[in-house]
């Protein structure tokens, strides 16, 4: 029972999530019919603005918090832990789905593209930014990452893999192809307002301070591996020359 109870858990979590990602990418492409980053009524530019922050806040800590080793190793003396990072999900989750919920809008505009040209431009590179941080996921562990494989194992009374470290595809280019997709999501749009801008600089903003934390985690796991690998591949910005040059070396290398 125990363990069916663990898997329907991690399985639901799982399906929430992904629920809340396909409306967050619906909510900054500005699709029809839904919340959108720049729908509903502001109530004020001050109001607006500390409300959104709070949101961005909440977000940033309990995402970045959470991840760290030294509060998992606590967490899971209350958590049983194949179910930790299930837990961790639905945390970050409904995080997300607070900040959609409660965003205010300030529409006041920054720029806006009208060049057919640019637009078309600016959208493929939105709409690429997801498919190469969805791909990406599933190019380290997507399962692992949200929680369903600790949950099967346990359902199959199996161990969880150890994490291996390994560079395919985008890995080779950067180190963190998943931010690097955010970032061209937040960025690549043809209307840009203040609202979407607050979003964009306090996102991209935690962006480099998690993945600077994520570093440390990688390093403390992997040790000289993982120290090689920042000496060879950038961290956000890619160099197609350098990662064509240190693709043989890299190769064979394993990546959590």
């Amino acid at each position: 029972m125990r363990r069916t109870i663990v898997a329907a858990y991690g399985g639901l979590v799982y399906v929430l999530f992904l629920i809340t990602f396909l409306y967050t990418i619906g909510f900054l492409a500005g699709l029809p019919g839904l919340k959108t980053i720049d729908s509903g009524t502001a109530g004020g530019l001050a109001r607006a603005v500390i409300i959104d922050l709070i949101l961005l806040g909440v977000f940033a800590v309990q995402h970045s918090a959470m991840a760290r080793q030294g509060f998992k190793r606590r967490w899971t003396r209350i958590i049983p832990g194949p179910i930790e990072r299930s837990t961790y999900v639905l945390a970050s989750t409904a995080a997300v789905a607070l900040l959609i919920w409660q965003w205010r809008p300030i529409g006041a505009r920054v720029w806006t593209v009208e060049n057919p040209a640019g637009w078309w431009a600016l959208t493929i590179v939105f709409w690429a930014s997801w498919a190469v941080l969805l791909l990406s996921t599933f190019l380290i562990d997507h399962f692992s990452l949200f929680g369903l494989r600790q949950v099967y194992c346990e359902w199959r009374r199996q161990p969880v893999p150890e994490p291996v470290f390994k560079t395919p595809v985008f890995y080779r280019l950067v180190r963190h192809p998943i931010y690097c997709g955010f970032i061209g999501a937040f960025w690549a749009v043809p209307r840009m307002t203040v609202g979407r801008l607050l979003f964009a600089l306090a996102a991209t903003a935690y962006i480099l301070i998690g993945a600077s934390l994520e570093e440390r985690d990688l390093v403390a796991q992997f040790g000289d591996l993982y120290r090689r690998y920042q000496r060879q591949v950038p961290m956000l910005v890619p160099h197609p020359s350098l990662a064509r040059r240190n693709a043989a070396q890299v190769a064979g290398d394993s990546r959590i």
